[in-house]
């Protein structure tokens, strides 16, 4: 999948800042002999699956964004992932979670119904592999359809130092880096879920523990960050000859 080449100029722009402000924290941590997955680890104790690093999650109250970090059964070659978040007072006005009324679990409502966003996959040397969403249960989420949690995408930011400034600028920079495979996972993932329900009538789709990863891609910064150089010199270099 390489969604790029329809994208505006002004939002490969965007993914190449993107792309050097993923770059430049990886510098600064390299040079203290860290990564992105160790400075989440750091002082925080035995690291026990499942539990959430930090303990009471990474949480931003101007835009409602809110990350954690924690490890399980994934992905061969996975240390762990990131699970990321918009809360409800950071949507849209209007914004309301699907309807199920035929729901065998309650979902967190009001203030409380937040969106998972995406996972992203890390491996053990800290660098980030794959892009994933997943089903309800998982996270424990309300659940809105995909064309409003693509809205939710450009919302996420992390706009603090607690507790790493380097992890929070890279997590909020990949949101715009990899934003157009965030867009494609989130419709393959409520294309999968109709995929699903259709295959298994008379289930809670939502709550069916066979179906956890909805929608998988593995991604490389390096390679992305070449592929939107190379869109933009083919988009720039037109331009620059109309112009002289």
């Amino acid at each position: 999948m390489t969604p790029l080449p329809s994208r505006s100029p002004d939002d490969l722009l965007a993914m190449r800042a993107a792309g050097r402000e993923i770059a430049e924290c990886y510098r600064v941590l390299t040079k203290a002999g860290r990564n992105i997955v160790g400075e989440m680890l750091r002082g925080e104790g035995e690291f026990i699956e499942l539990n959430h690093f930090p303990d009471e999650d990474v949480f931003d109250r101007d835009t409602q964004s809110q990350y954690y970090y924690h490890a399980h059964r994934g992905l061969a070659g996975e240390h762990g992932h990131f699970h990321t978040f918009v809360r409800q007072p950071g949507m849209p006005d209007g914004m309301l979670p699907v309807e199920h009324k035929n729901a065998t679990e309650l979902w967190p409502d009001g203030r409380e119904a937040l969106s998972h966003l995406i996972g992203i996959s890390m491996d053990a040397y800290g660098f980030p592999t794959g892009l994933f969403t997943t089903n309800r249960w998982v996270t424990d989420e309300a659940w809105y359809k995909a064309t409003d949690v693509v809205q939710l995408l450009a919302r996420f930011q992390i706009d603090h130092a607690a507790p790493s400034w380097p992890v929070n600028r890279w997590i909020s920079a990949m949101f715009v880096l990899f934003r157009p495979h965030m867009q494609w996972l989130l419709t393959q993932r409520d294309a999968a879920l109709a995929d699903w329900a259709a295959q298994h009538p008379g289930t809670d789709v939502f709550e069916d523990r066979t179906l956890d990863i909805t929608s998988w891609v593995a991604i490389s910064v390096e390679d992305q960050i070449k592929l939107v150089d190379a869109i933009l010199a083919d988009v720039q270099m037109p331009l620059f000859k109309k112009d002289n």
